[in-house]
């Protein structure tokens, strides 16, 4: 139970600390277009993200696929970069929201699998292999339950600014998003690998 602790607290750690600035700007940027009504579906959208990054995680940690890590560090911020566009393109037209999965899962999803790929190395620093499965299980519950605080975090934001302020929701996925693109980009390019 002990492991147990330490790998969910590592997880969390991995989404609730100022080194994950870009994991928090990309989950942030992920559920910006969403209301506190619709909380079930940014659930599934994040859970997605999760699914992703414990993938590539646990393929990385067994080493069967392995990526420079510096080329991981800036594919990170160009997910963000990306997604705050989508974000941005998504808001001019209208876009039916009903759709079973629309298209920002599949970014969720692939996305995380870039993210995973970039604590491979600092998971299996700690204690190799053994009980590897365990650990990663630990591990991402940590992050899946920070993820979810930081979404509570934002659709309360949101809420603040939509619903009780009445800011006009264009601007606000707009404002949030441009910001978000503005650090992301910062971000990318202080990780240029080259």
């Amino acid at each position: 139970m002990q492991d147990f602790n330490l790998y969910f607290r590592l997880g969390t750690e991995h989404i609730l600390t100022w080194e994950a600035l870009d994991h928090i700007l990309f989950v942030t940027a992920l559920c910006l277009r969403y209301l506190l009504k619709d909380w079930k579906k940014v659930i599934v959208l994040v859970t997605a993200f999760t699914l992703g990054h414990s993938i590539t995680l646990a393929l990385s940690a067994l080493g069967w696929i392995h990526f420079p890590v510096k080329w991981i560090e800036f594919f990170i911020p160009i997910t963000i970069i990306l997604t705050a566009i989508n974000n941005l393109l998504q808001m001019l037209k209208k876009v039916d929201q009903s759709a079973k999965l629309p298209l920002i899962y599949f970014f969720a999803l692939f996305f995380g699998l870039i993210h995973g790929l970039a604590y491979a190395n600092t998971f299996l620093s700690l204690e190799g292999k053994e009980g590897l499965v365990g650990h990663l299980l630990a591990f991402n519950l940590g992050i899946e339950i920070a993820q979810i605080l930081v979404v509570a975090i934002v659709l309360a934001i949101s809420f603040i600014f939509v619903q009780l302020l009445k800011l006009r929701r264009l601007w606000w996925v707009r404002g949030a998003s441009l910001l978000i693109l503005i650090a992301s980009t910062k971000m990318a390019f202080e990780r240029f690998p080259l």
